[in-house]
C-alpha cells in the first residue's frame, strides 16, 4: 500500500518528488525497469560519482550490476535495460548541470565532474522506497543546474562533539540533496575539536568542560568533563569522505573572540594572562574571551592555520569575527598603544586591524577568508567573503561594496537550532523560531540590491549551534525536513518552487525514506492540524498525515494523545452544545512509531469567548 500511494502521487507530482526541484522537467509515458540484469556503461569505470552509484546499488538495493567503459557504438544492451553515465555532450552544460533521460530500455546521464554526481542524486531519488527486485522509474526528460554556486550547511562541533561518523552521516545527507559546503565549526569558547601539534594543550585543555546543563535543567548537570577533539588523521579521513561526494569542507577557526577554549590553554594570549575564565552551564564564556592583538598572536594564530590549511584544500577559511566583546582591550594599554601607532580611533577598527592582518596571511597561502558580518565593522578586509547572519542588512552593505556574500540571516529560518514551531510541546532549543514554511520561503537575493550588485551574493547556508542539541539524535531531529527546504532554497529557481507541491506531495517520499533509514526526524503534525481555536455550533476535521503509512490519533478530554486512544479513520464532525467547547488534540505516529508534537483545537460555541482561555502557539 505504501509503494503504490507513493508511486500514485508521484505521478500526480510535476517534480516526480524529487527535492530540490529540478529547473526542467519533462514526463512522458512508460517506465524503465531498473534490476540486477541492467548493464551500467560509464566513462570511467573509477570514476568517483560511478563508485558511489555502485555503491548505492550494492548497499541499498542488494544489487551487483555489471559496469563497462561507455562507447556511442556499444551503449545499448540489446537483451535488456542500460544506464549510460558519460560527460559526452556536456561541453554546454553550466557548472554542476546535469541531464537525465529515461526512456522505457535506456537511462542517460549527461554530466561534468560535480553535475554526474547530481544527475546520479536525482536518479536514486526516482527509486522506491521499498527495497523491490525491479524497481520501475518514470520515463522522463530533466534538465538540471543551481540556482547558487555555494550551498552551505553548518555544524557547531564546539559545543557538543560529534563522532566522525556521525559527521559523516551529516555529509550523506548534504550530498543527497545537492549541497556542496559543509562549513565546521570547530573551534569556540567552549571546545578546541582539531589537533594542533605545535600546540597540544589547545585539545588536552582547551577541548575539556564539565558537562552544560540543558536549557537550564539541572537535573543532569555532574561533574563527569566533557571532551571530544579530531585528530588530524581523522580531519584528512573525513575531508577525503566528502569530496567523494563533492562537498567542500570550510575549517572555521573562530577570532579574536569566541576564543576561550584555547585561552584557557594558553593563558599569556590574553591582555590579562591572570584573568580566570568562567564557562557557565549553558557553556557560555565570560568577557575575556577575546585574543589580545600582540605579535605573540599573531604568531600563535599564524602557525595554527598553517596546519588547518594543509589539512583542508578549501579555497576559503572562516576565521570567525563575530560577537567579539573589546572591553579588555580598551582596559589594556597594549591595545591602546597599537591603536595610537596606527591611527586607529576605536576598538572595531582594532578588530580589522586584526582581522586584516590574519587575512593578509591567509591570502598568501593562497586562501580567501570568510567572516560573520561583524568584520564590516571598522573596515572590510580587502578580499573578504562577508557571512550575513545578523539579518540580510550586513550582506546587503557587503554586495554594495563588491563583496562575495553567503547569506544565512537568523531571522529567516536559517538557524536549525531554533524551535520548529509555538508549540510548548516543542523540544528545548535555543532563540526564536525557524518553522519549515519560514526556511523554504527564504529569497537569499535581497531586492534592496541592483541587478550589477545581486552577482555579489554567492549563496546560502543553514546552520545548526548545538548548545541544545546534546546528542546525535537531536541533531537528526533539528535538521530534518528543514534541511530539504533548504536544498530546494539554494538548488531551485524561485519560480519552480511551490510549498504546497514541497509539503503535500514531494515531502511523503522523502520524510517515508527516512523513516525506513530509522532516522530521528522531526514528525510534521497533520496536514490541517495546527494549533487553533474555531467558533461555531458544528466542526467538521479531515486531517492528513504526511508521512506515508501514518496514524492519526486524538483525544477530546485535553490530555495528549496515545497510540492507544482513537484513530482518525474519516472525516469527524463535533457538533457542540450551546456555551460549551470541546478540546481536540491530535498525533502523528509514524510506521516505525515515530510520533510529531501534539496539536491543538479548540471549538468553541459561545460568545464572547473568555479573553484568556486561549494562546495560539503557531
Amino acid at each position: 500500500m505504501l509503494q503504490i500511494s507513493l508511486v500514485q502521487a508521484q505521478d500526480n507530482d510535476p517534480n516526480l518528488g524529487i527535492i530540490p526541484a529540478p529547473a526542467s522537467i519533462k514526463k512522458s509515458s512508460g517506465t524503465f525497469a531498473f534490476s540486477r540484469l541492467t548493464v551500467i556503461k560509464a566513462d570511467r569505470i573509477s570514476d568517483k560519482s560511478v563508485v558511489f552509484l555502485k555503491d548505492f546499488l550494492v548497499q541499498n538495493r542488494h544489487l551487483t550490476n555489471r559496469i563497462s567503459v561507455y562507447s556511442p557504438k556499444t551503449a545499448v544492451n540489446p537483451n535488456g535495460t542500460t544506464l549510460i553515465l558519460t560527460s559526452t555532450g556536456a561541453a554546454d552544460l553550466p557548472a554542476e548541470g546535469y541531464t537525465l533521460s529515461i526512456t522505457p530500455h535506456k537511462i542517460t546521464i549527461v554530466g561534468k565532474g560535480a553535475g554526474l554526481f547530481y544527475g546520479i542524486q536525482t536518479l536514486i531519488q526516482l527509486f522506491p522506497v521499498e527495497n523491490t527486485l525491479v524497481a520501475k522509474l518514470p520515463c522522463v526528460d530533466i534538465e538540471d543546474r543551481p540556482r547558487f554556486a555555494y550551498r552551505g550547511m553548518m555544524l557547531d562541533v564546539s559545543r557538543h562533539f560529534f563522532t566522525v561518523s556521525q559527521v559523516k552521516q551529516v555529509i550523506d545527507l548534504l550530498a543527497a540533496y545537492k549541497i556542496n559546503n559543509f562549513h565546521w565549526h570547530l573551534v569556540d569558547s567552549q571546545g578546541w575539536r582539531i589537533e594542533i601539534k605545535k600546540y597540544p594543550k589547545l585539545t588536552e585543555i582547551g577541548g575539556t568542560r564539565l558537562m552544560p546543563a540543558i536549557g537550564g535543567n539541572r537535573e543532569y548537570l555532574d561533574e563527569v568533563p566533557y571532551t571530544g577533539f579530531y585528530t588530524q588523521d581523522e580531519i584528512r579521513e573525513v575531508v577525503k569522505y566528502a569530496a567523494a561526494r563533492y562537498i567542500n569542507i570550510i575549517p572555521e577557526i573562530e577570532m579574536p573572540a569566541h576564543s576561550d577554549a584555547a585561552l584557557r590553554a594558553y593563558p599569556e594570549l590574553r591582555c590579562e594572562p591572570s584573568a580566570s575564565t568562567t564557562i557557565t552551564e549553558r557553556g557560555d564564556a565570560n568577557r575575556n574571551s577575546i585574543y589580545c592583538p600582540t605579535e605573540d598572536t599573531f604568531t600563535f594564530l599564524e602557525n595554527v592555520l598553517t596546519e588547518v590549511i594543509a589539512l583542508f584544500p578549501s579555497k576559503y577559511i572562516h576565521i570567525g569575527g563575530d560577537e567579539a566583546n573589546k572591553q579588555p582591550w580598551m582596559e589594556s594599554q597594549y591595545s591602546q598603544d597599537l591603536m595610537k601607532r596606527f591611527n586607529l580611533k576605536n576598538e572595531y577598527e582594532l578588530q580589522s586591524y586584526f582581522i586584516q592582518r590574519m587575512e593578509k596571511f591567509i591570502n598568501s597561502k593562497g586562501r580567501s577568508i570568510i567572516g560573520w558580518d561583524e568584520i564590516l565593522e571598522g573596515g572590510l578586509a580587502q578580499n573578504a567573503t562577508v557571512m550575513s547572519w545578523r539579518g540580510e542588512q550586513g550582506g546587503i552593505a557587503a554586495a554594495k561594496q563588491k563583496h562575495n556574500v553567503i547569506m544565512t540571516p537568523q531571522t529567516n529560518g536559517l538557524y536549525f537550532d531554533h524551535y520548529q514551531s509555538r508549540s510548548p510541546f516543542e523540544p528545548v532549543s535555543f532563540g526564536s523560531y525557524a518553522a519549515l514554511n519560514e526556511t523554504y520561503s527564504y529569497n537569499p537575493v535581497s531586492k534592496a540590491l541592483t541587478r550589477e550588485e545581486q552577482k555579489y551574493i554567492l549563496g546560502t547556508q543553514g546552520n545548526l549551534w548545538t548548545e541544545y542539541v546534546q546528542t546525535f539524535a537531536k541533531l537528526q531531529f533539528q535538521i530534518l525536513p528543514r534541511l530539504f527546504a533548504l536544498s530546494e532554497v539554494a538548488w531551485s529557481k524561485v519560480e519552480n518552487k511551490d510549498y504546497k507541491d514541497f509539503t503535500e506531495v514531494r515531502l511523503a517520499k522523502h520524510l517515508a525514506r527516512l523513516d525506513a533509514m530509522n532516522y530521528n526526524y522531526r514528525v510534521p503534525p497533520a496536514l490541517d492540524a495546527i494549533d487553533t481555536m474555531v467558533i461555531g455550533a458544528q466542526f467538521t476535521y479531515a486531517p492528513k498525515s504526511i508521512v506515508p503509512g501514518a496514524k492519526i490519533y486524538y483525544t477530546l478530554n485535553g490530555r495528549n494523545p496515545l497510540d492507544t486512544d482513537w484513530e482518525y479513520i474519516t472525516p469527524l464532525t463535533f457538533t457542540i452544545p450551546p456555551n460549551e467547547r470541546r478540546e481536540l488534540k491530535t498525533m502523528v505516529v509514524t510506521p516505525s512509531g515515530r510520533r510529531s508534537i501534539p496539536t491543538r483545537v479548540l471549538m468553541y460555541n459561545r460568545s464572547p469567548l473568555p479573553a484568556t482561555d486561549y494562546t495560539a502557539n503557531n
